[in-house]
């Protein structure tokens, strides 16, 4: 018999290693596991907007991401065809740059932080049922690669598993505020494609793309189309691509004189909803218990804030200051308070149908207002809430400055 761990953690990529290190770092004996081997890649927008950054700083690992020449995005710039805005967010935690690290880069950088921290972990590991006792789950039963069945024992387990996530199956944790996927996406990766330190959005009816740097003088451009014609799309990846890109013809022309430097990736599978974070045994942290379309690619920078509100209430819970119960719904509701303006706008701009008139005109009125445009950058990038954005105050403020 091995000691039990204080907490299992399954899935070692944004979400679970910061949760593990963060524990781990404050003396909880902690294994995570994952199925993949480290560095590997997985889909994603790669995107860690400011309060993101924010989290890497407080975690002493921002310089290590810097460290591997990843550009900095200094301003957020999105074109709707007729005007285009651009602006740079306002510092949240003293941070206003944002990052797109490859993933390969950076989920090994957050691996080998929980390795420091003296988490246990494995790769190569899968997971095949929970262990329950007592009603409660109590710990994880798996294999490595070759290997015979493992029983490990904690009195948590951490589902960091993704929005596929088993742990989040088994336990049938409800979900609630659900919608459909409502458009699908493919990406590849560009050389020679400049790309000005933007995050730029380009929105066209039924369509629209990202373009993002990331690590060794790539531009990550990733496009995506109503989810009514995903089919098509996906039967025909790159000629439905490039074609959307000539919705902007000086963009296209740019691309069409860079050289793609790798496949296309992509998926259609993109639903929308929150699971409720915790049960007997058991907790959910990233996409297993949040997902939203990658649209506004907040994943990343969302997981980082799950961990550290996860770890809190688990501390309390485990210092004994406050019962299991009450620290874990106050996870939920902080979590769930935070996470659904953004998600309600991020599910509108994924819809690509037109805004409404209201929204129209306030976009139009935005643009040409440096203020007003460095503040819906703010709320893109994260550092400014969508509510204290589109305040009745806020909003007459930036009509009246547009009659002006």
């Amino acid at each position: 018999m091995t000691k039990p761990y204080d907490v299992i953690v399954v899935g070692a990529r944004c979400a679970g290693s910061p949760t593990a290190m963060l524990l781990a770092r404050q003396g909880y004996r902690v294994l995570m596991v994952d199925r993949a081997t480290f560095p590997s890649d997985t889909l994603s927008t790669h995107v860690i907007h400011p309060p993101g950054v924010a989290a890497l700083q407080r975690w002493g690992l921002r310089d290590r991401v810097i460290a591997t020449g990843c550009p900095p995005i200094l301003h957020y710039t999105f074109d709707f065809g007729p005007f285009t805005i651009s602006g740079s967010p306002r510092p949240i935690d003293g941070e206003a740059v944002a990052y797109s690290p490859r993933r390969t880069v950076l989920d090994k950088i957050l691996v080998d932080a929980a390795v420091e921290a003296g988490a246990e972990v494995r790769e190569g590991f899968t997971v095949d049922e929970l262990v329950v006792e007592d009603g409660r789950v109590a710990g994880i039963r798996g294999h490595d690669k070759g290997g015979g069945s493992v029983t490990e024992h904690a009195p948590v387990v951490i589902g960091a598993d993704g929005r596929y996530s088993l742990v989040a199956k088994i336990v049938e944790s409800p979900r609630y505020h659900e919608k459909p996927a409502l458009q699908g996406s493919y990406y590849s990766y560009w050389r020679g494609l400049p790309h000005d330190n933007s995050f730029t959005a380009y929105i066209r009816p039924g369509r629209g793309w990202g373009v993002i740097p990331t690590n060794d003088d790539l531009t990550l451009v990733v496009v995506g189309i109503a989810h009514e014609n995903f089919d098509a799309y996906r039967h025909d990846v790159e000629a439905t691509y490039l074609k959307s890109l000539e919705l902007a013809p000086e963009f296209a022309a740019r691309v069409d004189a860079a050289t793609r430097a790798e496949r296309f990736a992509g998926t259609g599978d993109l639903p929308n909803f929150f699971r409720k974070p915790y049960g007997p045994g058991w907790a959910l942290v990233g996409d297993a218990g949040y997902h939203k379309d990658p649209i506004t690619a907040f994943g990343i920078t969302d997981a980082f804030h799950s961990a550290e509100l996860l770890v809190e209430a688990l501390d309390q819970s485990f210092s004994g200051n406050r019962p299991l119960d009450e620290a874990m719904a106050d996870y939920q509701q902080q979590r769930d308070e935070t996470a659904l303006p953004i998600f309600e706008l991020t599910c509108q701009f994924a819809a690509m149908e037109p805004p409404p008139p209201e929204m129209q005109q306030l976009l139009g009125a935005v643009h040409g207002n440096q203020e007003a445009m460095d503040d819906f950058a703010g709320v893109m990038a994260g550092t400014l809430p969508p509510p204290a954005f589109f305040a009745p105050d806020n909003v007459g403020k930036i009509m009246a400055q547009a009659q002006a």
